[in-house]
């Protein structure tokens, strides 16, 4: 008896670990299949992601040479007009020599700095630049200030939010060039479009400021009894002083640099000397002009963050003049279009 159940129990055990290898080869097998069917999924993911990629290269390389083939460009005809381009690097650079050394000569520079009072076209420039934004600031406080749901209700609002984007659309140099029945194009009508211009841009600012302001002091004028426009001034506007003086710094930032890009269409100033010089191929007198641009701008700048980093007490870490320089070819292409 006692051999056969031992022979029993052998057979009992014998059996379970038939089963439990079993049941482990078949998890195994089941981990397996999962961990290919993974590696079939993230390789088939890797291919589509490839296979877009691709895709999206082929489709952006041929819109780049079809904007290459609607431009002209050519690399021949840049060689071909290179030794043309090096003899004018020669005249925007005049050489001298300093200690027997060759230096650029920036007496010619001075010279035509002097004979077209070149600071004085700046200054007529700077003149059109600030006071075409000082115009501009009661427009845009009254669309901002409207355009903003917190004081006009929806869809109402969209009524001045639809005219500061109408006109932000239209670029300034198109404005000069709408009010040309005016007063011709002058630095009149510079100011005008400049004017126009701060209207679409600096009011879109301020409507975005006042979204942002806190309930708090809004609920504390309204518990006074004040009215809607007390409210909207006392409770609304004067969380958002600040900011509306550190933007409006901004735009005559951006509004100097339109007023330089303003005379290229004969809108006066020293833009308009510019052109003139560039006219008559003077390429020396045109970088006399650019040095003299690069000052006004570059000044304005700074002063402009100056102030705007003082007003917000430090918090915006103002632009080294450094990068105000690195930067400022950027800035100037940019504001033709702004």
């Amino acid at each position: 008896m006692s051999g056969g159940d031992s022979t029993s129990d052998d057979g009992a055990r014998s059996g379970e670990d038939r089963h439990r290898d079993a049941r482990t080869d078949g998890g195994a097998e089941a981990q397996s299949g999962s961990l290919n069917r993974a590696l079939r999924d993230i390789t088939l993911t890797k291919r589509i992601k490839w296979g877009m990629a691709f895709a999206i290269s082929v489709v952006f390389g041929f819109f780049f040479f079809e904007a290459l083939s609607e431009v002209g460009f050519s690399v021949a005809e840049i060689l071909y007009y290179w030794p043309e381009f090096q003899n004018a690097l020669g005249d925007f650079f005049p050489r001298t020599t300093l200690f027997g050394l060759p230096f650029v000569d920036f007496g010619s520079y001075w010279q035509f700095i002097q004979e077209r009072d070149l600071f004085g076209a700046a200054i007529v420039t700077l003149a059109m630049g600030f006071a075409g934004t000082v115009l501009g600031i009661p427009g845009a406080l009254l669309l901002g200030v409207l355009g903003s749901e917190r004081v006009t209700p929806y869809p109402f609002n969209f009524i001045f939010r639809g005219t500061m984007s109408v006109i932000r659309a239209i670029p300034a140099l198109v404005w000069a060039l709408i009010y040309i029945p005016l007063g011709g194009v002058s630095p009149f009508t510079a100011t005008l479009a400049i004017g126009t211009d701060t209207m679409g841009n600096l009011g879109r600012l301020f409507t975005d400021a006042l979204e942002e302001v806190e309930d708090g002091p809004i609920e504390a004028i309204e518990s006074t009894g004040a009215n809607r426009r007390q409210t909207v001034v006392f409770g609304m506007l004067s969380q958002v002083f600040t900011p509306f003086i550190a933007w409006t710094m901004y735009i005559l930032e951006i509004n100097t640099r339109i007023a330089v890009t303003m005379g290229l269409i004969g809108g006066g100033g020293i833009g308009y000397v510019l052109q003139t010089q560039r006219s008559l191929f003077k390429y020396t007198n045109m970088m006399a002009t650019i040095l003299v641009i690069f000052v006004l701008v570059v000044s304005v700048e700074f002063v402009s963050q100056r102030v705007r980093s003082y007003i917000r007490g430090e918090e915006e870490e103002s632009m080294s003049v450094l990068k105000l320089i690195i930067e400022f070819p950027q800035r100037m292409a940019r504001s033709i279009w702004e």
